[in-house]
Protein backbone atom coordinates (compact mmCIF):
# COMPACT_ATOMS: atom_id res chain seq x y z
CA UNK A 1 0.00 0.00 0.00
CA UNK A 2 1.42 3.35 -0.99
CA UNK A 3 0.93 6.57 1.00
CA UNK A 4 1.04 10.03 -0.45
CA UNK A 5 3.86 12.35 0.50
CA UNK A 6 1.36 14.53 2.43
CA UNK A 7 0.15 11.64 4.59
CA UNK A 8 3.71 10.65 5.42
CA UNK A 9 4.56 14.24 6.34
CA UNK A 10 1.54 14.49 8.65
CA UNK A 11 2.44 11.19 10.32
CA UNK A 12 5.99 12.39 10.97
CA UNK A 13 4.69 15.65 12.49
CA UNK A 14 2.30 13.73 14.77
CA UNK A 15 5.10 11.44 15.97
CA UNK A 16 7.46 14.37 16.66
CA UNK A 17 4.74 16.21 18.59
CA UNK A 18 3.91 13.11 20.64
CA UNK A 19 7.55 12.60 21.57
CA UNK A 20 7.93 16.28 22.43
CA UNK A 21 4.84 16.28 24.64
CA UNK A 22 5.95 13.09 26.40
CA UNK A 23 9.38 14.54 27.14
CA UNK A 24 7.83 17.77 28.39
CA UNK A 25 5.39 15.97 30.67
CA UNK A 26 8.20 13.80 32.04
CA UNK A 27 10.30 16.81 33.03
CA UNK A 28 7.30 18.60 34.55
CA UNK A 29 6.47 15.57 36.67
CA UNK A 30 10.10 15.21 37.66
CA UNK A 31 10.18 18.79 38.94
CA UNK A 32 6.74 18.74 40.53
CA UNK A 33 6.35 18.56 44.30
CA UNK A 34 5.19 15.07 45.34
CA UNK A 35 1.49 14.88 46.09
CA UNK A 36 2.10 12.73 49.14
CA UNK A 37 3.32 14.93 51.98
CA UNK A 38 5.85 13.16 54.21
CA UNK A 39 5.04 12.75 57.89
CA UNK A 40 6.79 14.81 60.53
CA UNK A 41 10.11 13.37 61.69
CA UNK A 42 13.17 14.13 63.81
CA UNK A 43 16.80 13.02 63.73
CA UNK A 44 19.49 12.97 66.39
CA UNK A 45 22.92 12.91 64.75
CA UNK A 46 26.29 12.69 66.51
CA UNK A 47 29.72 11.38 65.46
CA UNK A 48 28.62 7.99 66.84
CA UNK A 49 25.58 7.65 64.60
CA UNK A 50 22.09 8.81 63.68
CA UNK A 51 18.76 7.92 65.25
CA UNK A 52 15.43 8.67 63.60
CA UNK A 53 12.60 9.65 65.92
CA UNK A 54 8.97 10.59 65.72
CA UNK A 55 8.17 14.03 67.18
CA UNK A 56 6.74 12.57 70.39
CA UNK A 57 9.91 10.55 70.94
CA UNK A 58 12.06 13.63 70.35
CA UNK A 59 9.96 15.66 72.79
CA UNK A 60 10.27 12.97 75.46
CA UNK A 61 14.02 12.81 74.86
CA UNK A 62 14.33 16.58 75.19
CA UNK A 63 12.29 16.55 78.40
CA UNK A 64 14.47 13.86 80.00
CA UNK A 65 17.62 15.86 79.18
CA UNK A 66 16.10 19.08 80.56
CA UNK A 67 15.04 17.46 83.84
CA UNK A 68 18.51 15.95 84.23
CA UNK A 69 20.09 19.37 83.69
CA UNK A 70 17.82 20.91 86.30
CA UNK A 71 18.88 18.24 88.77
CA UNK A 72 22.55 18.75 87.77
CA UNK A 73 22.97 15.09 86.91
CA UNK A 74 25.82 13.66 84.80
CA UNK A 75 25.34 12.44 81.26
CA UNK A 76 25.56 8.85 82.50
CA UNK A 77 22.26 9.35 84.32
CA UNK A 78 20.68 10.55 81.07
CA UNK A 79 22.01 7.51 79.20
CA UNK A 80 20.49 5.18 81.81
CA UNK A 81 17.16 7.01 81.62
CA UNK A 82 17.07 6.80 77.82
CA UNK A 83 17.92 3.09 77.73
CA UNK A 84 15.18 2.46 80.29
CA UNK A 85 12.60 4.55 78.43
CA UNK A 86 13.44 2.92 75.09
CA UNK A 87 12.87 -0.52 76.57
CA UNK A 88 9.78 0.37 78.59
CA UNK A 89 7.85 2.55 76.13
CA UNK A 90 9.99 3.22 73.05
CA UNK A 91 10.16 6.81 74.34
CA UNK A 92 6.39 7.24 74.26
CA UNK A 93 3.99 8.46 76.92
CA UNK A 94 1.80 5.35 77.00
CA UNK A 95 -1.58 5.31 78.72
CA UNK A 96 -1.38 1.54 79.16
CA UNK A 97 1.05 -1.21 80.09
CA UNK A 98 1.48 -4.34 82.16
CA UNK A 99 -1.13 -4.24 84.95
CA UNK A 100 -1.22 -0.59 86.04
CA UNK A 101 2.02 0.49 84.36
CA UNK A 102 1.77 3.78 82.43
CA UNK A 103 3.90 6.56 81.01
CA UNK A 104 7.39 6.83 79.63
CA UNK A 105 9.00 4.61 82.27
CA UNK A 106 5.94 2.37 82.77
CA UNK A 107 5.78 3.25 86.46
CA UNK A 108 2.98 1.80 88.56
CA UNK A 109 0.57 3.63 90.83
CA UNK A 110 0.24 0.53 92.99
CA UNK A 111 4.00 0.55 93.60
CA UNK A 112 4.00 4.06 95.01
CA UNK A 113 5.34 5.98 92.01
CA UNK A 114 2.38 8.38 92.00
CA UNK A 115 -1.12 8.66 90.62
CA UNK A 116 -1.84 7.74 87.03
CA UNK A 117 -2.38 11.39 86.20
CA UNK A 118 1.01 12.27 87.65
CA UNK A 119 2.78 9.40 85.91
CA UNK A 120 1.35 10.51 82.56
CA UNK A 121 3.26 13.77 82.99
CA UNK A 122 6.75 13.15 81.48
CA UNK A 123 8.33 15.83 83.68
CA UNK A 124 6.95 14.24 86.86
CA UNK A 125 7.77 10.70 85.71
CA UNK A 126 11.34 11.66 84.80
CA UNK A 127 11.88 13.38 88.14
CA UNK A 128 10.67 10.25 89.94
CA UNK A 129 13.00 8.07 87.88
CA UNK A 130 16.04 10.23 88.62
CA UNK A 131 15.12 10.52 92.31
CA UNK A 132 15.29 6.73 92.51
CA UNK A 133 18.38 6.42 90.32
CA UNK A 134 20.59 8.68 92.43
CA UNK A 135 19.90 6.41 95.41
CA UNK A 136 21.46 3.45 93.58
CA UNK A 137 24.99 2.96 94.89
CA UNK A 138 27.67 3.68 92.29
CA UNK A 139 25.05 4.05 89.53
CA UNK A 140 27.59 5.95 87.40
CA UNK A 141 30.05 3.05 87.39
CA UNK A 142 28.01 -0.16 87.52
CA UNK A 143 26.67 -1.71 84.28
CA UNK A 144 23.74 0.19 82.80
CA UNK A 145 21.36 -2.75 83.08
CA UNK A 146 22.10 -3.10 86.79
CA UNK A 147 21.44 0.57 87.44
CA UNK A 148 18.22 0.58 85.44
CA UNK A 149 17.02 -2.64 87.04
CA UNK A 150 17.70 -1.29 90.53
CA UNK A 151 15.21 1.49 89.75
CA UNK A 152 12.64 -0.41 87.71
CA UNK A 153 12.71 -3.83 89.40
CA UNK A 154 11.57 -5.33 86.13
CA UNK A 155 11.01 -8.99 85.42
CA UNK A 156 13.50 -8.73 82.56
CA UNK A 157 16.24 -6.43 83.77
CA UNK A 158 18.68 -7.79 81.18
CA UNK A 159 16.67 -6.07 78.42
CA UNK A 160 18.01 -2.56 79.10
CA UNK A 161 21.62 -3.22 78.07
CA UNK A 162 21.05 -3.54 74.27
CA UNK A 163 19.80 0.06 74.15
CA UNK A 164 22.96 1.60 75.60
CA UNK A 165 24.51 2.60 72.25
CA UNK A 166 21.37 4.40 71.08
CA UNK A 167 20.97 5.99 74.50
CA UNK A 168 24.48 7.44 74.27
CA UNK A 169 23.70 9.03 70.90
CA UNK A 170 20.51 10.57 72.26
CA UNK A 171 22.27 11.82 75.39
CA UNK A 172 25.05 13.49 73.43
CA UNK A 173 22.49 15.21 71.20
CA UNK A 174 19.80 16.32 73.64
CA UNK A 175 22.07 17.38 76.51
CA UNK A 176 23.71 19.82 74.12
CA UNK A 177 27.15 18.26 74.34
CA UNK A 178 27.14 17.83 70.56
CA UNK A 179 25.95 21.10 68.97
CA UNK A 180 23.44 21.20 66.10
CA UNK A 181 22.65 17.52 66.64
CA UNK A 182 18.83 17.61 66.62
CA UNK A 183 16.85 18.26 63.45
CA UNK A 184 13.09 18.01 62.93
CA UNK A 185 10.65 18.75 60.15
CA UNK A 186 6.86 18.93 60.13
CA UNK A 187 4.40 19.66 57.29
CA UNK A 188 3.17 23.24 57.26
CA UNK A 189 -0.59 23.75 57.12
CA UNK A 190 -2.17 24.88 53.84
CA UNK A 191 -4.07 27.48 55.83
CA UNK A 192 -2.25 30.61 57.05
CA UNK A 193 0.50 29.49 59.42
CA UNK A 194 -0.36 29.98 63.10
CA UNK A 195 1.70 32.46 65.05
CA UNK A 196 4.55 30.83 66.95
CA UNK A 197 3.73 30.20 70.60
CA UNK A 198 7.13 31.22 71.89
CA UNK A 199 5.94 32.30 75.35
CA UNK A 200 4.11 29.01 75.85
CA UNK A 201 7.17 27.08 74.66
CA UNK A 202 9.46 28.82 77.14
CA UNK A 203 6.97 28.25 79.95
CA UNK A 204 6.86 24.53 79.16
CA UNK A 205 10.65 24.39 78.96
CA UNK A 206 11.12 26.14 82.30
CA UNK A 207 8.89 23.57 83.99
CA UNK A 208 11.39 20.85 83.06
CA UNK A 209 14.62 22.84 83.09
CA UNK A 210 14.00 25.50 85.68
CA UNK A 211 15.79 28.70 84.73
CA UNK A 212 16.13 29.12 80.97
CA UNK A 213 19.15 31.37 81.36
CA UNK A 214 22.08 30.22 79.23
CA UNK A 215 25.09 29.91 81.50
CA UNK A 216 27.15 27.61 79.25
CA UNK A 217 27.27 26.86 75.54
CA UNK A 218 26.20 23.28 76.25
CA UNK A 219 23.08 24.53 78.06
CA UNK A 220 22.34 26.77 75.10
CA UNK A 221 22.40 23.81 72.73
CA UNK A 222 20.22 21.80 75.12
CA UNK A 223 17.61 24.58 74.92
CA UNK A 224 18.01 24.78 71.14
CA UNK A 225 17.53 21.00 70.80
CA UNK A 226 14.48 21.12 73.08
CA UNK A 227 13.01 23.92 70.96
CA UNK A 228 13.51 22.08 67.68
CA UNK A 229 11.99 18.90 69.14
CA UNK A 230 8.90 20.91 70.17
CA UNK A 231 8.74 23.01 66.99
CA UNK A 232 5.55 21.44 65.65
CA UNK A 233 3.79 21.64 69.02
CA UNK A 234 4.47 25.37 69.33
CA UNK A 235 4.35 26.32 65.62
CA UNK A 236 8.01 27.28 65.51
CA UNK A 237 9.53 27.64 62.05
CA UNK A 238 12.98 28.90 63.02
CA UNK A 239 15.38 28.44 65.92
CA UNK A 240 18.65 30.38 66.08
CA UNK A 241 21.58 29.99 68.41
CA UNK A 242 25.27 30.78 68.34
CA UNK A 243 25.39 31.74 64.66
CA UNK A 244 23.43 28.71 63.42
CA UNK A 245 19.82 28.43 62.28
CA UNK A 246 17.36 25.57 62.13
CA UNK A 247 14.45 26.07 59.73
CA UNK A 248 11.35 24.00 59.13
CA UNK A 249 12.28 23.46 55.51
CA UNK A 250 12.07 19.98 53.98
CA UNK A 251 14.84 20.93 51.53
CA UNK A 252 17.24 21.73 54.37
CA UNK A 253 18.61 18.91 56.49
CA UNK A 254 20.11 20.09 59.74
CA UNK A 255 21.40 23.43 60.97
CA UNK A 256 22.90 26.03 58.64
CA UNK A 257 24.98 29.14 59.21
CA UNK A 258 22.47 31.91 59.84
CA UNK A 259 22.18 35.51 60.83
CA UNK A 260 24.44 36.53 63.66
CA UNK A 261 22.97 35.50 66.98
CA UNK A 262 24.62 35.59 70.37
CA UNK A 263 25.47 32.68 72.60
CA UNK A 264 23.39 34.07 75.47
CA UNK A 265 19.95 33.51 73.98
CA UNK A 266 18.10 30.99 71.85
CA UNK A 267 15.85 32.89 69.45
CA UNK A 268 12.51 31.35 68.46
CA UNK A 269 10.18 32.41 65.65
Amino acid sequence: MRFSRGVITIAIIVIVLAVGISVGVYHLLKRATPLAVPEAYCNARTPNGLISLQPEQAQISATIAAVAARRKLPERAVVIAYATAIQESKLRNLEYGDRDSVGVFQQRESQGWGTKEQLMDPVYATNKFFAALVKVKNYRKIPLAEAAQAVQRSAGGYAYAPHEADAKILAAAFTGRVPQAVHCWYPASKTPAPRPKTAEARKHLSRALGSTAITTRKRGWLIAAWSVAHAEKYALSRVRYSGATWSNDIKVEGWKPGEASGATQVELS
